[in-house]
């Protein structure tokens, strides 16, 4: 199982999209890079992670706390049974629910329908310290939208412009964003949602428009190559996560998250007051 430090770099750079067009046919949905191994294995690697991972965001906390406006945003993207609840369960959950804001985002509301489609996304971040999850996000309003053909292509053209303006002025104040693309087969899902069938203790997962939406595979798989391709910068660049293996999907999640709160090199903040006086005064209060 390798799974060293140095192997960060590595990770990052074969999971990161390529430059130039996208094809999504062309990328892997079952490979396991870096990660040598099997399930347990891959499971033993994910736990492995939690100890580094809750210090890290910890010191993030500590440092809002003293003044500090560093953050993260984890933006999950995929296919329906790509496995974006499965993350949220498995890795984002080795993370201390007290430095995390989680947002799943449905059908806009009447009144959020009445602002441009970024206002309730621009409501839900999280704050200073904070890792915030988008389980879907802005994405939906170019893939969505595309598929079904609720907006022209100027708006389109818009969208993908505005979210690119968005997500790099959250950089450029000190927000990570973290961009996952879930990426699985269409046997995949066809297994998965007929799993969901055959279990009882499942089947409230299911909807019929799931099967629906499937007929759309091809045109999914063509809104989030023009997705992906319009909105994968220096700032904020997306990472094609083969997702046909859960096990594996969430370790890789996990591991970007925490070369993410690595490369934030993070001490814990120094106190501005005198720690020996002020245990000096502890100690000689003797009525408390």
């Amino acid at each position: 199982m390798s799974d060293d430090r140095d192997d960060r770099y590595a990770l990052a750079d074969q999971l990161r999209l390529p430059p130039g067009p996208v094809r999504l046919a062309d990328l892997p949905t079952d490979a396991t890079p870096v990660l040598d191994g099997d399930k347990a294995g891959g499971q033993r690697a994910l736990a492995a992670l939690g100890e580094e991972l809750a210090d890290l965001q910890e010191r993030m906390y500590a440092h809002a706390y003293t003044g500090g406006a560093r953050r993260v945003l984890v933006v999950l993207q995929g296919m329906d049974t790509s496995g974006k609840g499965g993350v949220v369960e498995k890795a984002i959950g080795l993370l201390s629910p007290n430095g995390l804001r989680i947002t799943s985002f449905k059908k806009p509301t009447e009144e959020e329908l009445g602002h441009d489609f970024l206002w309730r996304i621009d409501r839900a971040l999280p704050g200073p310290g904070v890792v915030g999850v988008f389980d879907r996000s802005h994405y939906e309003d170019v893939l969505v939208h595309k598929v079904h053909e609720l907006v022209d292509e100027p708006e389109l053209e818009r969208r993908y412009e505005a979210i690119n303006a968005w997500e790099k002025s959250l950089v450029e104040t000190g927000t990570i964003v973290l961009k996952c693309f879930l990426h699985i087969s269409a046997d995949t899902q066809r297994e998965r949602l007929l799993a969901r069938l055959d279990d009882p203790d499942k089947q409230w997962k299911f909807k019929p428009g799931d099967v629906d939406e499937r007929q759309h595979w091809r045109d999914y798989q063509r809104a989030y190559e023009t997705a992906l391709e319009r909105c994968h910068t220096d700032a904020a660049p997306w990472y094609v996560i083969p997702a046909d293996r859960k096990w594996y999907r969430n370790w890789a999640v996990a591991r970007l998250l925490l070369d993410a709160l690595r490369g934030m090199e993070l001490d814990w903040p120094a106190p501005d007051y005198d720690v020996a006086e002020q245990r000096a005064r502890l100690e000689a209060d003797s009525d408390a």
